[in-house]
């Protein structure tokens, strides 16, 4: 091995950041960005709790809350994600963001641009020639994988397009569109 050249490393993780930004239409200024910040507000009526995500409007600073639970007997509530809502639980709010049940339930999507990055283990760019490199999500963040590789490998975008249609980027998942689960690829050049 060449003095210098770091080992190639076979596992990348994409990690969150922050939290996702939550598309939705503002019934005040039209904007369709809302930045949720963490902070829920829970209501009590006798022993049912109705809980809810707060995020503000981009554009207008409107706030809107995300329905998290409805009409929910305090006893069907775990002590532990009570005592996070009550907290006001970053790490929460995020798992909750991922729940399809809430963005369905909320008719919103998500947006996680700039609140995500890509871990390769080594420091700068490295050569990843002829090797398998596994990807792996620590959440369920939806990402391009020609993105992840041109990021990884300090391609640009069209060099791993064209390596793709060369057949010289290869995986058993589909590298076109976006992917949110683990998969793994090789690079032969």
């Amino acid at each position: 091995m060449e003095q210098g050249v770091f080992p190639v490393p076979e596992n990348w993780v994409i990690e969150p950041v922050g939290l996702p930004l939550i598309r939705r239409i503002c019934h005040v200024c039209g904007s369709e960005t809302f930045r949720a910040n963490g902070k829920f507000r829970v209501n009590a009526n006798h022993k049912l709790l109705d809980v809810w995500l707060l995020a503000l409007c981009i554009g207008c600073g409107e706030t809107t809350k995300l329905t998290v639970m409805e009409r929910t007997n305090v006893r069907a509530i775990k002590p532990e994600v009570l005592r996070r809502l009550h907290d006001n639980d970053t790490t929460l709010a995020a798992e909750l963001l991922q729940d399809p049940g809430v963005r369905h339930r909320n008719r919103v999507a998500l947006d996680w641009g700039d609140a995500w990055r890509l871990d390769t283990g080594a420091p700068g760019h490295v050569s990843h020639e002829g090797r398998d490199v596994t990807v792996r999500f620590a959440a369920q963040i939806p990402v391009r994988p020609v993105k992840l590789i041109a990021e990884g490998c300090g391609l640009s975008r069209s060099e791993v397009d064209r390596l793709i249609a060369d057949g010289k980027v290869v995986s058993t998942a589909k590298l076109g569109g976006k992917l949110s689960s683990d998969f793994t690829f090789t690079l032969k050049r």
